[in-house]
C-alpha cells in the first residue's frame, strides 16, 4: 500500500474527504517526524511504540572491494509492534 492507498483507505474507514484524510496523515507524519527528533517516544496502546535509538559505530566491509570500512554511529528509528496489532497479524 503506497501513500494514496493509504489516504482513500483512511477517508473510507473514517468517513473523510480524501482531503481531510490527506491533511490527518500529513499532520500524523509531520508530528510524528518532529517528537522523534526531539527524543520523545511515541507509544499508541495496542498498536506500537516509535523510538529512537543509537546505533555504535562500527566496521564494515565494501562488498565490492573487500575493503574494510569504517560505518559511523548514527541515531535509527525503531518501531516496536503493540500486542493488538500483533495479534491481528497472526
Amino acid at each position: 500500500m503506497n501513500k494514496s492507498e493509504l489516504i482513500d483507505a483512511i477517508a473510507k474507514e473514517a468517513k473523510l474527504t480524501k482531503a481531510d484524510a490527506k491533511k490527518a496523515l500529513d499532520a500524523f507524519i509531520e508530528v510524528t517526524k518532529k517528537s522523534l527528533k526531539k527524543g520523545e517516544r511515541i507509544s499508541l496502546v495496542g498498536w506500537g511504540t516509535f523510538v529512537v535509538a543509537k546505533r555504535n559505530a562500527r566496521k564494515g566491509r565494501n562488498p565490492q572491494t573487500g575493503k574494510e570500512i569504517q560505518i559511523p554511529a548514527k541515531k535509527v528509528v525503531r518501531f516496536r509492534p503493540g500486542s493488538e496489532l500483533s495479534d491481528a497479524v497472526k
